[in-house]
C-alpha cells in the first residue's frame, strides 16, 4: 500500500475526525504498541465499536511523541472521483489533498456519502483493478497501525474530536459496490487491529478518488502522522507479526477464513522515541526552499509534503535523519546528491512529484523504504541501495527495465499502472533482477508459475535486461541473450574471429566447473590465445569480485560460494594484442554431494625398470573436506587379472624386476576428511620394459689376507639376471698387468702366491636373453701374509674343585710355535678383555690346569696367545667357561656287605661318608643276573641296610648301592658293593601235589604242586592209568605237568607222580598224587585253534586245530574279513588264505566247527587275527617318457606295499645324462644337478630345454613309511617347443607411423623375421616390399587398405616357426569430401518433386575427393512445426533420397533437406541443409485410380486412388456399367460411394468408376475413370446354372405376396407359395393347387421384349419378372444364392435360345 495520501477532501477529514478520540492525535509510545500488539490475533477483525475506544487510548498515550500524520497510511481502493463544483479553481499542481487549490464545502457532503466506510463490506486489495487496488508498498515498517484517512494537516487533526467508529461503519455508498470485492482477507494489526476499513486517499491515485485503507500489522500508533515513526519493539517478518496479534480476534470470534490478508506490507521499523527536537512537520506550508528553514542537525523525522520544494539543497546537515517525506512537491529528478550525507536515512517518500529520473539519487546505505509513485519515471535506473526492502513505483511511465539497480534485500516491488506491465513475464524478469529476496510483486505473493518460468532463463539474463535486452519467451531466451551479448561484443573481438559459444557448466561445490568459449577463426592468423579470470557474485548475478588465482579454464567452487553466481571473463589475445574481455555467467553454485569423484587419473614416468613413476589424481571433492585418498598399485600380466602389489600404497612407485612385461594399474579412491569415499578409478600403463643389463657397486668382501676367502659382489640391474660372468685376475709383479686366475666363480681363496699382490674382480652382467652389459670391476689392496690366529678356542674338562681342565684351539697363519696360556677367574659371565679378571696362574706353554679351591663359584677364563715359530705373536684370544666351578660333591670312602649269600640268610651293609655333613643318604639292594649286568631293584629292601635273601635271589649276584646326600640336599656320586658269589639255593622238596581238572575226555589235567628249595629245575612227572582191578600202567609220553585226557583214558583212574629237581639237577624225594576218575567221554570240541603264517600283506595264513570228543569226522572251517565297524565279509573255505591289499588294516577271523565221526557237531570256535599290516612300501618300476617344453611329463611308475601315500618326488635338471649309480643322492642338488620340481608331474620350462630331466621317487605308504628310493632319468634331453608367436598387434606411434610387436614362445628366440602387408577391402593381402622391420611408415598406396604386421618366429637354433599376422589396422583414409551449400530444383508445391542439388567446394582437393572417393550422398527431409520464432523441424523418417514428392500435409509448412556425403571409406561429412518457402497446394487430381475386388458377381468392389491437390473435399464418384466392346456407359442409379457390391445385373459387364477430385475449398479437378474386367458368375452358381440350362426346363419354388399393394411392407404372414417354371421358350408362374382349388397360372410369357427381370438392391431375396406392362410378378426366395440362380437361368434361356440382349433383360436403354 502506498504510504502517503495523494488527495485531500472534506469527507476524508470528517472520517479522521470520526475515527479519532476526543483527545488530540499524537505519536504513541513504544510501550503502548507492545500492549496493543497483544490484542490482535491472526485472521481476526476487531469490531468497529471496540476499535474506536482502543484508538482513543492509544492516541492519548502518544500525545507527547511527534508521530507523522496518519494520512501517510492510506489504501488505494477507490470508489469514485470527487465531485467538483463549477467554480472550482483550476489544478495548478498535484497535491496530496486531491489537486484542488481550495476546498469547496459544497462537495463535502457528497464526498462524505461516497467516501465513507462500508459497514458490512470489506475491500479487496487486488492490484488488477485500479478501483480495487491496494497501494501497499512496504513491509516490516513502523507504519501506524490504523490506516485512516486524514486529509487535513496536523493542526486540524489536533483540534477536532472524532466520533466512534460505529458511525463510520453506518455509512454506505451504492456507487462503490462495483469496485468492491466482498469478503476480502484482512490481516489484523499488532496494535489497533480494529481499524481495518477506514477510508483514505491513495498515494497512487492520480484522480483524487477516496479509497479504503487496510491496516498493516505491527504499527506503533494510530495518530494521523506520516508513516515514518515506529514503536521501539522490533518487527519480525510479516507472519510472526500476525501471530503475535492473534489473541484479540480469537476472543472476539470475528474472524472468517477470508479475514487473513497475506499481502500486507510492513514498513521498516525505526526504533526511536521522537521528541519535538527531532521532529519537523511542515506539511502544506508552501515551503519553497530548505534554506529558508532553520533546520536542526538533530532532526530525525522531517515531513515536508504538500509544499513547492524543487531542491534538497540544505538537507545535507541532517546527518541523523531517518524519515524524510518530500511527497507532492515540485521535484524534477535532478539535484538529489545532497541526500548522500543522510547516511542513516531509512524511509524516503518522493511520491507525487514530477521526477523523470532517479540517476542523481545517491546510494543510501540504510534506506529501507522508497516511494516514487505518481511521477514521470521512464525507468528505475539509480544507484544501488543495499538495504532497500520496499520500492513503490506505481503510476509512472516506466517502459523498460534497462538500468535496474542492484537491490540485494528488496522484498516488495510495485510497478502498477506503468506501460511496462505489457511486457511478457514481467514478474519473472523482476525475480531475475532482484533475486531470491523478492517476496511480493505488485502487492501479491509471487506467482509459482512465474517462479518456475524465471528458472528457465539463462543465468546472464539479468545482466542482459539491465543492458536493455527485451525479454522473450524462455524457450528462445538462451539464443536471444547470446545474440544480444554477441552484438555488444562484435566490434571488440579480434579481427577474423567469430564467437560461437560462451557458457559455464552447472557449478557444484567442490566439483570442477568448466567454462567454454568457442571462437571460430575465419582468417589465417595464428591460433587465438584465451586468458581467463573468474569472479564471484551475489545471489543475483551482480557485484562480481575477482577470485584470486582463478585464471584457468576450470574453477573449483568453494563452500562459501554456494547459492552465489560465478562469472568468468575471457580475454582473447591475438598476435600479443589483448582485446576487451567477454564473459559468461553461471547459475548459482549448488551444494556438493559430499561424495568425491576422480576427474582425471594419469601416471607419469618412463615405464622402464628402475624408474620412479607417480600417479596423479585430479579430484572433485564435491563439498567434502579434501583428504588423503587411498592409492594402490596392481600388476597385470598378459591375459591375466591384476594382482595387488603388497606394500605399494603410495602415489609413487619404483619399478622393479617383477614389473617387467607387466602392465601396472594405478587404483585411486578419493576419501574426504569425513571418511566419505568416492568411486575408485584406475589408470593403466603400457607394459614395463626391462632396463639394459648393468651392475653397480661392485666390491670385494673379505680381508685381503692369505688364507681368507674373498667374495666379489655387485648389484645387478636390468631384468632377470642370466649367466653373468665373473673373473679373478692377479697383478703381475714384473709387468703390473693382471693375469687371469679363474672365471665363473664369484669367490676366491687367497693363497701364498697372492701375498704382496693385488687382485681384481671383474663382473660382466648378462640378462636371461643373453644380452651382455658393460662390465665393472673392483680391486683389493695388496694381499698380506696371515699372522698367527686362534680359532675354535674351548675349555675341556669338568669344572669342579681339584679337577684338571685343558684348553684346545686351532692356530692358523703358518706353523704354531710356543703359544702360551694363562688362566683367570671372574665373577662376570660376560668377557670384556682383561677387565675384572683375576689371574690364577702365570702364562705358560702348558695347556692343562688343575682347578684350585679358590675358583669355586667363579668362571674360569683362559687367555691363549698364538705364536709362530719365528716368535711372531698373534692377537690373544679369550674363552670363558660356560658355568662356574663347583665344590666337591658328597662321596663315600668305603662300602662293604657282610653275611652268607644263601637262600634265607640275612645280609648287612656298612659304609664311610665324606663331603660335608651327611643327610638322608639313599640305600638300594639289587639282584644281578651276572656281575656286569644291570641290577633289578629289590623294592622291599629299599632304604634298609639289611636284606634277607629270598628265592628270587637264588643264582644271582646281590649288590648294595649307597648314594651319599649332604645335609643341604646335595647328592653325591653313588657307590656300589658287588657280591663276588651267587646266592645258593636250599635242598629241593615238594610241599604238596594234586591234580586239577575234570575227569572228562578232552579235558587237560594239570599237576598242581608247591616246590621249595631253590630255583626249580625240570622236575620229573609221570602220569598213570589204574583200571578197575587195580592194575596200574604208566601213560607213555605223559611227562609234563599237564595231560589232556583222550578217548583211550575213558573208564580209568588217573594219577601223577613228581620228583622235584632243582635247576642244578639236585633231586628230591618222589611224591604221588591222589587218583581222579574214572574218566568220562566228552563232546566234540576244538581244544585249541591258532593261525599259522605272517599277518602281513602278501602272506599266506593257515591254522592248527586240536580236536577232542571221540574220533574226528569232517570238521568245517570258514575265513572272514572283519572291518573296523564290525562288518564281516566271507572270504573262502580253503585250508589257507592269501592276504591282499584289501585285508590291510582289517582283521581275519577263522571259525572252526568240530564234527565227530558219527556226525555230532560241537560248538564252533573262532579266532581273530591281529590287524593285517601292509607290506613295506616298494617302487617296482619308474620310467620317464620323452620330454618337451611346456608339455606335462607324467612318469610311469608301479607301487607295492599297502595303500600308497603321498610319495616324495624330486625333479632335477642336469646338463649331462648321468648313470643310475650317480643318481642315488639326486635329492641333494649340486652345481651339476638343479632341483626344479617336487610334484608327481612336471612341465618343462624354457630353462629345461637341452637338459636331461631326472626323477627321484621315494615310495611312501599311506601311514608315512618310506621305501627305498627309485631314480629315473630321461633318455633324451628336453626338446624345445616349436617357435610360435602370439598377440601380434599393431600400434600407432605417430601420424602415419606404425609399429608391430608380438610375444615370442618356443625356446630362445633367434633372428626372427618381420614383414608388413597391405590388405584391400576385398580381403587380398599383399606383401609390402622392403618393409622388414618392426616399424612402418604409411605411403599413398595404403589408402583404403588395412595394414598387417607379420611376425615369423625364428628359434636360436634357426628353426623357423609359422608366420603370424596381426589384426588389420584401421583403414588409412584421405580427407572427407564436403558440401559447400545445398539448393533446390523443382516447384515448391504439393505434388511437386523437389530435388536437392549439392554445391561442391571450389578446391582441387575437394574436387579430386569428390571425383575419386565419393560413394554416397544421404538426404534427410524435415517438415516444419510451428511458425515464426517457435518454428522447428521434425524429421520425415522415410524421406531419404535427393528428391521429395511434396505431400498434402506439407501444405503451409516449410521443408528442409539435410544432406550428408559419405566416401568410399564409410565416412560422412557434416550435414548441410536448405529450407523451402511455405508449400502451396496443387490442383486436385487423382493418380493410380483402380478398382479393387475379385471379378465375380457376388463380390464387393472398392475404388482406390492417390489424391493430391490440397485437402480433399467432397469428391464425386459415379459407378457405371460398360458392355465389353461397346463405348457406351450405363449409369448405376444410387451408386456414388467408394464401395460397390456387385450383383447378377453386372454379369457380362465391366464396372466403371468415375472419380472427380474436389478440394475442400471447392476447386474441382479433372475426372478420372477406372474399370474392371467383365464380371463373371460365381463358380458355384455358374455350375448350378449351367446344369439347369442344359436340362432345358426347370422349376423353382418361390414366395409371392398376397397383397400386392406397393404401399405395404413385405411380411412373412402375407407370403404364398408359387411355382416358377422356366424353359427355353417361356417363363410361367403358377399358383399351386389345394384341396379346394386347382393350380392356376398367374403370368406366362416369352422372352421377347419388353420381358426382363428386375432386382431389388435393398433386398437380396426378391426379384420381379416383367412380361409386359400388365403382367409382372414380385417373387421372393430364401437366399440370395437361389435368387441369383433363378435370374441367371431365366436370362440364360432368354439369351441362348431366344437371342434376347442382355440390356433388354436388364431393361437398360443403350
Amino acid at each position: 500500500m502506498e504510504a502517503l495520501p495523494e488527495n485531500h477532501s472534506e469527507d476524508g477529514e470528517n472520517m479522521i475526525r470520526s475515527a479519532a478520540s476526543s483527545k488530540q492525535s499524537s505519536v504513541a509510545s513504544a510501550e503502548s504498541v507492545k500492549k496493543s500488539s497483544k490484542l490482535a490475533k491472526h485472521g481476526g477483525v476487531m469490531p468497529a465499536s471496540k476499535a474506536s475506544g482502543t484508538f482513543s487510548s492509544v492516541s492519548k498515550k502518544m500525545e507527547d511523541v511527534g508521530v507523522p500524520d496518519m494520512s501517510s497510511t492510506r489504501s488505494n481502493s477507490r470508489f469514485m472521483k470527487p465531485t467538483v463544483t463549477s467554480n472550482a479553481v483550476s489544478l495548478h499542481r498535484r497535491k496530496s489533498t486531491g489537486g484542488l487549490a481550495e476546498k469547496h464545502p459544497a462537495s463535502a457532503p457528497k464526498r462524505q456519502e461516497n467516501g465513507g466506510a462500508i459497514g458490512g463490506k470489506k475491500v479487496s486489495p487486488s492490484i488488477s483493478d485500479p478501483g480495487k487496488r491496494s497501494n501497499v508498498e512496504s513491509r516490516r515498517s513502523s507504519l501506524p497501525s490504523v490506516s485512516s484517512k486524514a486529509p487535513n494537516s496536523v493542526t486540524r487533526l489536533e483540534t477536532k474530536k472524532s466520533p466512534t467508529l460505529s458511525h463510520l461503519s453506518s455509512t454506505k455508498s451504492d456507487r462503490s459496490k462495483p469496485y468492491l470485492t466482498p469478503k476480502p482477507s484482512v490481516r489484523p494489526s499488532a496494535s489497533v487491529s480494529s481499524w481495518k476499513r477506514v477510508p483514505s486517499i491513495s498515494a497512487d491515485s492520480s484522480d483524487g478518488c477516496s479509497s479504503l485503507r487496510r491496516v498493516a500489522s505491527h504499527v506503533s500508533s494510530p495518530s494521523a502522522c506520516s508513516p515514518s515513526v515506529s514503536s521501539s519493539s522490533k518487527l519480525g517478518p510479516l507472519s510472526s507479526s500476525v501471530d503475535r496479534g492473534s489473541s484479540l480476534s480469537g476472543r472476539r470470534k470475528a474472524s472468517t477464513p477470508e479475514s487473513c490478508d497475506t499481502r500486507l506490507i510492513m514498513l521498516p521499523q525505526i526504533e526511536v522515541k521522537a521528541g519535538d527536537e527531532r521532529r519537523l512537520d511542515l506539511r502544506g506550508h508552501r515551503v519553497h526552499s530548505l534554506g529558508a528553514l532553520n533546520l536542526s542537525p538533530n532532526l530525525e523525522f522531517v515531513y515536508l509534503r504538500d509544499n513547492v520544494l524543487s531542491s534538497v539543497e540544505g538537507i545535507e546537515i541532517l546527518k541523523r535523519l531517518k524519515v524524510l517525506d518530500l511527497s507532492f512537491n515540485d521535484f524534477k529528478g535532478r539535484g538529489f546528491e545532497p541526500l548522500g550525507n543522510c547516511k542513516v536515512l531509512q524511509q524516503l517518500y518522493l511520491a507525487g512529484n514530477q521526477i523523470t529520473s532517479l540517476a542523481s539519487l545517491p546510494q543510501l546505505p540504510n534506506l529501507e523504504f522508497l516511494s516514487v509513485a505518481q511521477n514521470r519515471l521512464k525507468s528505475l535506473c539509480m544507484a544501488s541501495q543495499p538495504r532497500l526492502q520496499v520500492l513503490a513505483a506505481s503510476k509512472n511511465k516506466i517502459s523498460t527495465l534497462k538500468g535496474f539497480p542492484h537491490l540485494p534485500q528488496l522484498e516488495h516491488l510495485r510497478v502498477e499502472e506503468n506501460p511496462i506491465l505489457e511486457m511478457p513475464h514481467l514478474e519473472a524478469a523482476s525475480i531475475l533482477l532482484v533475486g531470491p529476496t523478492l517476496k511480493k510483486f505488485n502487492d501479491k505473493d509471487l506467482s509459482p508459475d512465474e517462479l518456475e518460468i524465471a528458472k528457465l532463463y539463462p543465468a546472464h539474463t539479468a545482466l542482459c535486461i539491465r543492458d536493455g535486452w527485451e525479454i522473450c519467451h524462455p524457450e528462445f531466451a538462451a539464443d536471444s541473450t547470446f545474440a544480444f551479448l554477441v552484438e555488444q561484443w562484435k566490434d571488440h573481438l579480434p579481427p577474423g574471429c567469430m564467437l560461437k559459444e560462451a557458457s559455464i557448466d552447472q557449478p557444484f561445490e567442490g566439483d570442477a566447473c568448466r567454462c567454454l568459449f568457442n571462437f571460430v577463426n575465419l582468417s589465417s592468423d595464428p591460433e587465438l590465445v584465451l586468458k581467463f579470470q573468474w569472479f564471484i557474485g551475489d545471489r543475483t548475478p551482480t557485484n562480481f569480485v575477482p577470485i584470486a588465482d582463478a585464471i584457468g579454464e576450470v574453477y573449483w567452487p568453494k563452500h562459501e560460494d554456494i547459492d552465489r553466481h560465478l562469472k568468468v571473463e575471457c580475454t582473447p589475445v591475438l598476435k600479443d594484442i589483448e582485446y576487451p574481455p567477454i564473459f559468461a555467467v553461471s547459475s548459482p553454485v549448488s551444494p556438493g554431494t559430499g561424495y568425491p569423484k576422480v576427474l582425471n587419473l594419469r601416471v607419469h614416468g618412463e615405464l622402464v625398470e628402475g624408474n620412479m613413476i607417480k600417479g596423479f589424481a585430479e579430484v572433485a571433492w564435491c563439498g567434502g573436506s579434501p583428504g588423503k585418498g587411498v592409492a594402490s598399485w596392481l600388476r597385470r600380466r598378459w591375459s591375466s587379472s591384476p594382482v595387488v602389489i603388497v606394500g605399494a600404497e603410495e602415489e609413487e612407485y619404483l619399478l622393479n624386476v617383477h614389473d617387467i612385461d607387466s602392465s601396472l594399474v594405478f587404483m585411486y579412491t578419493p576419501v574426504t576428511e569425513e571418511g566419505v569415499k568416492g568411486e575408485p578409478q584406475y589408470a593403466m600403463t603400457d607394459f614395463i620394459k626391462a632396463a639394459a643389463p648393468s651392475v653397480n657397486n661392485v666390491r670385494i668382501i673379505g680381508d685381503a689376507i692369505e688364507g681368507n676367502t674373498i667374495k666379489g659382489v655387485g648389484e645387478y640391474f636390468g631384468g632377470k639376471e642370466g649367466p653373468s660372468k665373473f673373473k679373478w685376475l692377479r697383478e703381475s709383479k714384473e709387468t703390473s698387468n693382471f693375469i687371469l686366475l679363474s672365471s665363473g666363480a664369484f669367490e676366491y681363496t687367497l693363497i701364498k702366491e697372492d701375498v704382496g699382490r693385488r687382485l681384481k674382480f671383474v663382473y660382466i652382467p648378462i640378462n636371461l636373453e643373453g644380452q651382455e652389459g658393460e662390465s665393472a670391476s673392483a680391486m683389493t689392496e695388496h694381499v698380506k701374509r696371515a699372522p698367527p690366529k686362534v680359532i675354535n678356542l674351548k675349555i675341556v674338562g669338568d669344572l669342579r674343585e681339584g679337577n684338571k681342565v685343558t684348553i684346545t684351539a686351532t692356530v692358523t697363519g703358518g706353523t704354531e710355535g710356543s703359544s702360551r696360556v694363562q688362566w683367570f677367574k671372574t665373577m662376570s659371565v660376560k668377557l670384556e678383555g682383561e677387565n675384572g679378571l683375576e689371574a690364577v696362574s702365570a702364562s705358560k706353554i702348558a695347556k692343562a690346569f688343575r682347578v684350585p679351591l679358590g675358583a669355586v663359584g667363579c668362571y674360569i677364563v683362559a687367555k691363549f696367545t698364538p705364536m709362530a715359530p719365528d716368535g711372531e705373536t698373534g692377537e690373544p684370544a679369550y674363552v670363558i667357561s660356560e658355568k662356574v666351578v663347583e665344590t666337591l660333591p658328597p662321596s663315600l670312602n668305603f662300602l662293604s656287605v657282610t653275611g652268607d649269600f644263601s637262600e634265607g640268610e640275612m645280609l648287612t651293609a656298612s659304609y664311610g661318608y665324606v663331603g660335608g655333613h651327611e643327610g638322608k643318604s639313599i640305600y638300594n639292594w639289587y639282584l644281578h643276573e651276572t656281575e656286569t649286568s644291570i641290577g633289578a631293584s629289590i623294592p622291599e629292601a629299599s632304604g634298609l641296610l639289611q636284606y634277607r635273601i629270598t628265592k628270587d635271589a637264588i643264582g644271582k649276584f646281590i649288590s648294595f648301592k649307597c648314594t651319599p646326600v649332604r645335609d643341604d640336599g646335595t647328592v653325591g656320586e653313588p657307590r656300589t658293593f658287588q657280591a663276588q658269589e651267587r646266592v645258593r639255593p636250599g635242598s629241593p622238596r615238594l610241599l604238596s601235589l594234586q591234580i586239577i581238572g575234570k575227569g572228562v575226555e578232552g579235558t587237560t589235567l594239570v599237576a598242581d604242586k608247591k616246590y621249595w628249595g631253590g630255583e626249580e629245575g625240570d622236575s620229573v612227572f609221570h602220569w598213570f592209568l589204574t583200571n578197575s582191578d587195580g592194575t596200574q600202567s604208566e601213560i607213555k609220553g605223559a611227562t609234563t605237568a599237564s595231560y589232556t585226557l583222550t578217548c583211550n583214558d575213558i573208564g580209568f583212574l588217573v594219577s601223577v607222580s613228581c620228583e622235584p629237581v632243582r635247576n642244578d639237577w639236585t633231586c628230591g624225594p618222589i611224591v604221588v598224587s591222589e587218583y581222579i576218575g574214572p574218566i568220562l567221554p566228552g563232546p566234540p570240541t576244538c581244544q585249541s585253534l591258532k593261525f599259522l603264517g605272517s599277518m602281513v600283506e602278501g602272506g599266506r595264513l593257515s591254522f592248527l586245530a586240536e580236536y577232542t570228543g571221540g574220533e574226528s569226522g569232517n570238521c568245517t572251517h570258514e575265513w572272514f574279513r572283519v572291518k573296523s565297524n564290525g562288518i564281516k565279509d566271507k572270504l573262502t573255505g580253503y585250508e589257507y588264505l592269501d592276504l591282499t591289499l584289501e585285508d590291510v588294516g582289517k582283521c581275519i577271523e577263522l571259525i572252526y566247527t568240530p564234527v565227530r565221526k558219527d556226525g555230532s557237531g560241537g560248538s564252533p570256535r573262532s579266532i581273530i587275527s591281529d590287524v593285517i599290516v601292509p607290506a613295506d612300501p616298494k617302487g617296482i618300476e619308474l620310467v620317464l617318457p620323452s620330454c618337451c617344453q611346456d608339455m606335462e611329463v607324467v612318469p610311469l611308475k608301479s607301487y607295492y606295499g599297502g595303500k600308497e601315500g603321498n610319495g616324495k618326488y624330486i625333479w632335477c635338471r642336469t646338463t649331462k645324462k648321468l648313470q643310475e649309480s650317480e643318481l642315488v643322492n639326486l635329492a641333494a642338488a649340486s652345481d651339476d644337478i638343479l632341483v626344479v620340481g617336487e610334484t608327481l608331474t612336471y612341465t618343462p620350462s624354457l630353462e629345461d630345454v637341452g637338459s636331461y630331466l631326472a626323477l627321484y621317487w621315494v615310495p611312501t605308504r599311506a601311514d608315512g613309511k618310506l621305501g627305498d628310493p627309485l631314480v629315473a632319468i630321461g633318455n633324451h634331453p628336453v626338446m624345445a617347443a616349436l617357435p610360435v608367436v602370439s598377440e601380434v598387434r599393431i600400434k600407432e606411434l605417430s601420424s602415419g607411423v606404425y609399429a608391430g610387436e608380438g610375444k615370442y614362445y618356443g625356446g630362445y628366440e633367434g633372428s626372427s623375421l618381420y614383414s608388413w602387408y597391405r590388405e584391400t577391402n576385398e580381403g587380398t593381402i599383399v606383401l609390402i616390399s622392403g618393409a622388414n622391420s618392426t616399424t612402418y611408415e604409411v605411403t599413398d598406396s595404403d589408402y583404403n587398405c588395412h595394414l598387417l604386421f607379420g611376425y615369423t618366429p625364428v628359434r636360436s637354433d634357426a628353426v623357423v616357426g609359422e608366420l603370424r599376422l596381426s589384426e588389420p589396422s584401421d583403414i588409412i583414409l584421405p580427407e572427407i569430401p564436403k558440401i559447400e551449400m545445398l539448393s533446390f530444383n523443382g516447384k515448391e508445391m504439393e505434388g511437386g518433386l523437389l530435388t536437392a542439388v549439392e554445391v561442391i567446394p571450389n578446391s582441387s582437393i575437394q574436387q579430386h575427393n569428390w571425383d575419386k572417393y565419393k560413394k554416397e550422398i544421404k538426404y534427410q527431409w524435415f517438415c516444419s512445426v510451428g511458425t515464426g520464432d517457435y518454428q522447428s523441424f521434425e524429421p520425415l523418417p522415410s524421406q531419404r533420397s535427393c528428391s521429395y514428392r511434396i505431400r498434402l500435409e506439407d501444405i503451409g509448412r516449410c521443408l528442409k533437406c539435410e544432406c550428408t556425403i559419405s566416401d568410399v571409406f564409410g565416412r560422412s561429412s557434416e550435414s548441410v541443409s536448405a529450407v523451402t518457402t511455405p508449400i502451396l497446394p496443387a490442383i486436385p487430381k487423382i493418380d493410380k485410380l483402380e478398382i479393387e475386388g475379385r471379378g465375380y458377381h457376388t463380390n464387393l468392389y472398392a475404388v482406390r486412388g492417390n489424391y493430391s491437390g490440397g485437402k480433399e473435399g467432397k469428391s464425386k464418384i459415379q459407378w457405371l456399367r460398360s458392355m465389353v466392346g461397346s463405348p457406351d456407359l450405363i449409369s448405376i442409379p444410387g451408386e456414388a460411394g467408394r464401395m460397390y457390391e456387385a450383383n447378377v445385373d453386372d454379369v457380362g459387364y465391366r464396372l466403371v468408376a468415375v472419380y472427380t477430385p474436389i478440394r475442400e475449398d471447392g476447386f474441382e479437378g479433372q475426372p478420372v475413370s477406372a474399370s474392371t474386367d467383365p464380371i463373371s458368375v460365381e463358380p458355384d452358381i455358374y455350375r448350378e446354372v449351367k446344369q439347369k440350362l442344359d436340362l432345358g426346363s426347370v422349376k423353382f419354388e418361390a414366395l409371392c405376396d398376397k397383397d400386392r399393394s406397393p404401399k405395404k411392407a413385405l411380411r412373412v404372414g402375407n407370403l404364398e407359395r408359387r411355382i416358377l417354371e422356366v424353359n427355353r421358350k417361356r417363363v410361367k408362374v403358377v399358383k399351386p393347387g389345394s384341396k379346394t382349388s386347382f393350380p392356376t397360372t398367374e403370368i406366362k410369357g416369352t422372352y421377347a421384349p419388353p420381358f426382363h427381370v428386375e432386382l431389388y438392391r435393398n433386398d437380396q431375396h426378391r426379384f420381379k419378372i416383367v412380361v409386359d406392362s400388365e403382367n409382372e410378378v414380385d417373387l421372393m426366395v430364401q437366399t440370395r444364392h437361389m435368387r441369383d440362380v433363378i435370374v441367371l437361368v431365366i436370362r440364360g434361356f432368354a439369351q441362348r435360345f431366344n437371342s434376347t440382349s442382355l440390356n433388354s433383360l436388364l431393361k437398360i436403354g443403350t
